[in-house]
C-alpha cells in the first residue's frame, strides 16, 4: 500500500495524500493582484490531484515584493481577488495553502525574464529593508537597518495578512523564513550584524521568526495548520546551518508551528549546492528526527518511487514539488497509477483514468 496516498492529518485538517505543490513565483500580479493565470495555475494543480496547493510567496506589504508583478495580500482587493482561487482549489478537493513572505533586501528585484537584477526608483522600484545594511550582491542597494517600530509593524502586516488569508478561505499558511528575504537574512550571521536584541546570538537571530510564528498562531485557528519554510543551510562558512535550523524549528514547535518545510541557499550568491536528486531531504529527515516536528522534502523529487520512499521510509511526513509540476500538473494522478494506488481523478476527466 503506497504510504505517499495515505490521507495525512494535521490538526483538524485532513489532506488526501502527502504530496503538495510547492509555493513557486509567478511574477505576474500587477499591483499584487492575482490573476485567471494564477486561477488557472493554482487550480489545475488541484485538479491534478495533489493534496495541498501552495500560493507563490505573497508578499504582506508593497515594499515586502520581491519583484514589481509579485502577489500580495494587503487589501481588500487582494483578499477579494485570492478568494475566488482558494474557493476553486478546495472545490477539487485540494486545501489551499499561502506562503506570507516579505522579500527584504532582495525586494524590488526584477523577474527573471527581465533579467533579475534591481529595479531602480526611477523605474517603479522602491528602497528595501534588512536587518543590516548589507547587499545582497554587487550591484544591489545596500538595504535600510530596520528600527524596533519597523519590526513592530513587520509583524502586524503579517498578523494582518494572516487574517486576510483565513477571510478568503486559505486553510494553511506558511510563513517563508528562507531563500535569503527577510526573516532569513534576521537569521543569519552573513546578513545579520545587529547589536540589539535582534543580533548577535543565536536566541537574538532567532528572535524575529519566532515572535512572527507566535503572533500568526494567535490569529490563526487552532484547528488549522501553521508551516514555515526554512533554509536549512546558507552553503556558506560563517552562515546559518542545521544545528542551528535544529534549535530553531525546536522554538517554532513551542511557538505553534506544526510543520518545517525543509529547503535550503539563496542568502548569498556564488556558493556550491549539491543540486542532485533528493538532495535536501537528509535536512527534512534530520529535523524530523532531532526538533521532534513534522517536515516536508523539497528540492529535485521527480519520481513516484523516490517520492514513495522518503515517505515510506519516515525522512519526511511529505514531499513538495516544485518544477515538476510546472512539467505536469497531474504529476499526483501519474505517481498513483505508477505505484498501484487508488485515487479518484475529477470526474469529467475519469474517462481517461479508467484504463
Amino acid at each position: 500500500m503506497s504510504q505517499l496516498f495515505t490521507p495525512y492529518r494535521i490538526r483538524g485538517l485532513e489532506l488526501r495524500n502527502r504530496v503538495f505543490v510547492s509555493p513557486m513565483c509567478q511574477y505576474s500580479s500587477p499591483n499584487g493582484i492575482p490573476t485567471d493565470w494564477h486561477l488557472t495555475h493554482l487550480g489545475s494543480r488541484a485538479v491534478g490531484g495533489a493534496a495541498l496547493v501552495f500560493t507563490e510567496a505573497t508578499a504582506v506589504s508593497p515594499e515586502g515584493r520581491i519583484s514589481p508583478d509579485d502577489a500580495g495580500i494587503w487589501s481588500d482587493a487582494h483578499q477579494a481577488a485570492w478568494s475566488r482561487i482558494a474557493h476553486f482549489v478546495r472545490e477539487e478537493g485540494a486545501a489551499p495553502g499561502m506562503q506570507l513572505a516579505h522579500a527584504g533586501r532582495k525586494a524590488s528585484t526584477a523577474a527573471p525574464w527581465f533579467g533579475g537584477k534591481p529595479v531602480g526608483l526611477k523605474d517603479g522600484g522602491w528602497p528595501p529593508i534588512g536587518p543590516s545594511p548589507i547587499p545582497f550582491d554587487a550591484g544591489y542597494p545596500a538595504p535600510r537597518e530596520m528600527t524596533l517600530a519597523d519590526i513592530d509593524r513587520v509583524v502586524g502586516e503579517f498578523v494582518a495578512a494572516a487574517r486576510r488569508c483565513l477571510a478568503a478561505g486559505f486553510q494553511v499558511i506558511e510563513l517563508h523564513s528562507a531563500h535569503g528575504y527577510l526573516l532569513h537574512e534576521f537569521l543569519s550571521p552573513l546578513s545579520n550584524r545587529r547589536t540589539d536584541d535582534y543580533g548577535g546570538s543565536l536566541a537574538n537571530r532567532m528572535r524575529f521568526t519566532v515572535r512572527v510564528a507566535r503572533a500568526l498562531r494567535e490569529v490563526w485557528p487552532q484547528e488549522l495548520p501553521l508551516f514555515v519554510r526554512l533554509s536549512v543551510t546558507d552553503w556558506a562558512e560563517g552562515g546559518w546551518d542545521l544545528p542551528q535550523s535544529i534549535e530553531l524549528s525546536r522554538a517554532l514547535q513551542a511557538a505553534g508551528v506544526d510543520l518545517i518545510d525543509c529547503s535550503s541557499g539563496a542568502l548569498v550568491p556564488g556558493v556550491r549546492i549539491p543540486s542532485t536528486p533528493g538532495y535536501q531531504v537528509p535536512f527534512a529527515e534530520a529535523i524530523r528526527r532531532e526538533a521532534g516536528i513534522a517536515t516536508g522534502a523539497v528540492g529535485l523529487i521527480t519520481e513516484p518511487a523516490q517520492a514513495e520512499q522518503i515517505v515510506a521510509t519516515g525522512q519526511a511526513d511529505a514531499v513538495l514539488l516544485a518544477r515538476e509540476t510546472l512539467r505536469d500538473p497531474y504529476w499526483p494522478l501519474h505517481a498513483a497509477k505508477a505505484l498501484g494506488a487508488k485515487v479518484a481523478a475529477p470526474r469529467q476527466y475519469g474517462r481517461a483514468w479508467q484504463t
